[in-house]
């Protein structure tokens, strides 16, 4: 039986957090922003953790258990 693989593009965009939630970065932060109010870009920093069902589907992809 040969090793499963992780999905490279799926491990760039997701972290897995300490209790288990696949994290993962707002989108439309990375260029453009500079028309976007203040407001809406400082909401927009950090991670945040996807939706349980969505979570499953990425552990999947990212051979976690």
């Amino acid at each position: 039986m040969p090793k499963v693989k992780t999905h490279k593009g799926t491990a760039k965009r997701f972290k897995l957090s300490a209790s288990g939630k696949a994290m993962h970065r707002s989108c439309g932060t990375s260029h453009l922003a500079s028309r976007m109010s203040q407001k809406r870009t400082r909401h927009l920093r950090g991670t945040k953790a996807t939706s349980s069902t969505e979570g499953k589907r990425i552990a999947a992809a990212l051979c976690w258990k």
